[in-house]
């Protein structure tokens, strides 16, 4: 009969090795996880007969304590040794805004040697579109202040060249948030290589005013997937009220995309993402206008 443990690592059990396993043989990072909280908001207006103009907004918080004093930044914090990446970010999320029972996903996982001041550490990146009428925020013991921002993203530059064996692209993006008179601005630079079927991305900070840690690339790449996302999934939904006009979604698309869409082409394309429902607005100063709601159950 073979014995089962000869192939064991120095004949021990996986019991035993646990055991006797030394866990200081390895350097520890420590573990963060940051919140991308996006809404659109509505701006109020001074002439009723016009529609309401909207904008893309993202949550921050100013920092209570160093490192970055005073400055602002997404809300996050530490992983506790036995708490889980997604109950870190309801917690430190409710602990830093007040902001309680939303869904978030997992973004991307950011882990620049030099990137905290303090030491190693590594962070998971959450990324949520919610309604703000539903929400209220204040800034918990951990923050100064807790703020929207009204955000502006812009490509300033866009070159390509060839390299050896493929080519390269650099895009240049500015990113301002802005809320009543503090301004956070800064400019983020991409560059993705192509080299056969290797593909490489690396983004670098160029200039930053305002903004804590690496936050704002990961600002900029949270952007770019949303707006991704919003063209292949149903996330958009998220920022709607139970009944809409597709105007009303139309205008959101274009806030998130930065970009005017064709009335027509629109409506055929999120034909079977909404039901119409026998009911119409009733705004003063418009024309009733035929309300909608989101459809989950679609084939």
């Amino acid at each position: 009969m073979t014995d089962h443990f000869a192939n064991e690592p120095n004949g021990l059990t996986e019991e035993q090795f646990l055991q006797t396993y030394n866990a200081g043989d390895y350097e520890r990072p420590s573990v963060t996880v940051d919140m991308l909280i996006f809404t659109v908001m509505e701006q109020e207006q001074d002439n009723y007969r016009k529609l309401s103009e909207k904008s893309l907004q993202l949550l921050m918080i100013q920092r209570g304590g160093h490192p970055y004093l005073g400055q602002w930044a997404l809300p996050g914090g530490f992983v506790g040794i036995d708490e889980s990446l997604d109950d870190a970010a309801r917690r430190e999320l409710y602990t830093e805004t007040n902001i309680d029972n939303i869904y978030m996903e997992q973004l991307y996982t950011w882990g620049e040697v030099k990137r905290d001041p303090r030491m190693r550490v590594i962070s998971s990146s959450y990324m949520a579109l919610v309604d703000r009428t539903a929400l209220q925020v204040q800034a918990g013991d951990d923050a100064a202040d807790a703020a929207w921002f009204e955000v502006t993203y812009e490509i300033d530059q866009r070159t390509r060249k060839e390299i050896e064996g493929g080519t390269e692209l650099e895009q240049q993006i500015s990113i301002t948030l802005q809320n009543g008179a503090v301004s956070l601005s800064g400019i983020v630079r991409i560059t993705e290589s192509v080299q056969g079927h290797v593909r490489k991305t690396k983004r670098e900070i160029v200039e930053n005013n305002g903004f804590a840690f690496d936050h704002l690339i990961i600002i900029q790449y949270a952007i770019e997937r949303l707006r991704g996302k919003i063209e292949y999934t149903d996330i958009v939904f998220n920022l709607m009220p139970p009944l809409f006009t597709l105007t009303e979604l139309q205008r959101v698309y274009e806030i998130i995309l930065g970009k005017e869409l064709l009335a027509a082409a629109f409506r055929r394309k999120i034909a079977g993402k909404v039901t119409e429902t026998d009911e119409f607005t009733k705004d003063a100063g418009h024309r009733p206008s035929k309300l909608y709601r989101y459809n989950p159950d679609r084939d």
